[in-house]
C-alpha cells in the first residue's frame, strides 16, 4: 500500500467531521505521532502516525 503524503502546514480533509462540524485540520506536529488543529473551533488533537492515515482523506489545495 502506498503511504499517503502530506506535510507539516498541510490543511488535510479526515473522514469523519469534528463535533463542531469542520472536517478540516492543519497539521502542526509531524513525527511518531501527528498533532492536529481544527480549522472549525481550534481544538487540538494528538494521533499516532498510523491512526492518522487511515483516518485522512486528501489534502486539501
Amino acid at each position: 500500500m502506498e503511504r499517503k503524503q502530506f506535510n507539516l502546514g498541510d490543511i488535510v480533509r479526515m473522514k469523519k467531521q469534528h463535533p463542531c462540524g469542520s472536517a478540516t485540520w492543519q497539521i502542526i506536529r509531524m513525527g511518531a505521532d501527528i498533532k492536529i488543529k481544527c480549522q472549525g473551533c481550534g481544538r487540538i488533537v494528538m494521533l499516532p502516525r498510523l491512526q492518522f492515515e487511515k483516518r485522512m482523506l486528501r489534502v486539501e489545495p
